[in-house]
């Protein structure tokens, strides 16, 4: 049986509709409740980022917590990963995220974290589902949960993100340039960048619930590029607007994406002898992380996209390094989810120990020019079998000749069809991810 509710990325859509509303919610937090909290003195923490919806549901969840018998602790605005380490840290049974990532403010999201500081396994998800099916009951007064404000969250993870590198590691005389998306690390990120000595000057960072990723963050870094260069900054980091994947900046204002990142901390935990099992990327890495590990000797896997397939991945293969080019990079050897802080602090580690630039790191490995073409769906489309689709993807890797990729794939989170082509040649990849876009579009028509 599949999820009803649940996406692959929890609960997610716009404030006020569907499953985005308090009355949802209220009775999704009461049901949380009932599977979660059934040992006695459970607890649940909350935590949310800065979108202004976030106090309706922040106080719709605790509610339906409470009157299910569930002690519940407020985080305040923090980082999904940083809700992570402190659901695991403080032993609570779960911890709840109000963020809707990367989107816009008028979107909003709830997820579940374990109490090991992971996703929720599928069982447990179906479980909360069907529970929502039943009738809102409360609790007798004397079982009623209570709510806590944990006032040093904050402080906590500062430290756990800091003690992810060596303590004698100092970055006086480095000049950062930190764009927080005006979201959940506006915080936390300036002060553990000061805190190991760096000069930190920060854009994005004043929240009012309605500015969140508006033209800034690891989604739109324009503003971090002009201003790292403006500054003659050494580099510039720009998170989501929950903390979860970031975004570099070299010092002449060039982007450095997700897959640099990962070809960079792998290299260093490789030449140090710390790299366990294959780096794990998905169907989007680009080629060129795949042949630049493969020069070094570390093999490479792929997986469909999400965070959850990479996580499965690296657990199967005793793996410690994974992610995507969207700058969600996990780094099992220190924390259990995506967290773009502890992500820019190994980028950091390596510029400190080789005393190199951000630019000279990542001039290792060589991307492929990559052209992603995203088609909106206007009827049903199956990919797999489709004959006219089937050919023309045959074809285009046929003008490849194996020195590129084709990828046609369903977005998981909107209506569309995704066509990507990967190669040498930058003209050619052009033309034939335009060519199988024209194709989808007939096929469309005629369905």
């Amino acid at each position: 049986m599949g999820h009803r509710y649940f996406g692959t990325d929890g609960i997610r859509g716009r404030v006020g509709e569907d499953k985005i509303n308090p009355e949802f919610v209220l009775k999704l937090g009461w049901a949380a409740g009932r599977i979660l909290g059934k040992t006695p003195g459970s607890k649940v923490l909350i935590g949310k980022d800065t979108r202004i919806s976030g106090y309706m549901f922040e106080s719709a969840l605790e509610a339906g917590l409470v009157a299910a018998g569930v002690d519940i602790h407020l985080l305040g605005p923090m980082p999904t990963p940083g809700i992570a380490y402190l659901t695991r840290t403080l032993h609570a049974q779960a911890g709840v995220v109000i963020s809707a990532s990367h989107n816009p403010h008028y979107d909003n999201g709830i997820k579940f974290f374990s109490g090991e500081g992971s996703k929720l396994p599928d069982d447990v998800e179906l479980a909360i589902e069907a529970e929502l099916d039943r009738k809102m009951t409360t609790v007798g007064s004397t079982e009623l949960g209570k709510a806590y404000r944990v006032t040093d969250a904050t402080g906590r993870y500062i430290e756990f993100c800091k003690s992810t590198i060596p303590m004698t590691m100092d970055f006086s005389g480095m000049k950062i340039v930190l764009d927080c998306a005006n979201g959940a690390t506006y915080h936390i990120a300036p002060h553990v960048m000061s805190e190991l000595g760096a000069e930190v000057s920060t854009i994005g960072a004043e929240p009012d619930g309605l500015n969140i990723n508006d033209a800034i963050g690891s989604t739109h870094p324009e503003k971090l590029q002009a201003e790292v260069v403006a500054q003659g900054a050494d580099l510039g980091i720009a998170f989501d607007g929950d903390g979860d994947r970031l975004i570099m900046v070299d010092h002449e204002g060039d982007l450095v994406d997700g897959d640099e990142i990962i070809y960079i901390i792998a290299r260093g935990r490789h030449e140090t002898g710390k790299l366990n099992g294959p780096v794990v990327g998905t169907v989007m890495s680009n080629l060129g992380l795949e042949h630049a590990l493969s020069s070094l000797g570390v093999g490479f896997e792929r997986t469909p996209v999400g965070d959850r397939h990479i996580i499965e991945r690296l657990a199967a293969t005793r793996g410690v390094l994974g992610g995507e080019p969207s700058g969600h990079v996990i780094c099992m050897d220190r924390t259990t989810t995506g967290d773009g802080i502890i992500t820019a602090l190994q980028v950091l580690a390596e510029m400190y120990t080789t005393g190199r630039r951000l630019r000279e790191l990542r001039s290792g490995m060589s991307k492929y020019p990559q052209e992603l073409v995203n088609i909106r769906l206007s009827s049903p489309v199956d990919i797999n079998t489709s004959a006219p689709l089937k050919k023309a993807v045959s074809e285009a890797e046929h003008e490849l000749a194996g020195k590129g990729r084709v990828l046609l794939r369903l977005s998981g989170t909107e209506p569309l069809i995704r066509v990507m082509v990967e190669g040498h040649d930058q003209h050619q990849v052009v033309k034939l991810a335009n060519q199988l876009a024209g194709v989808v579009e007939q096929v469309m028509q005629r369905a």
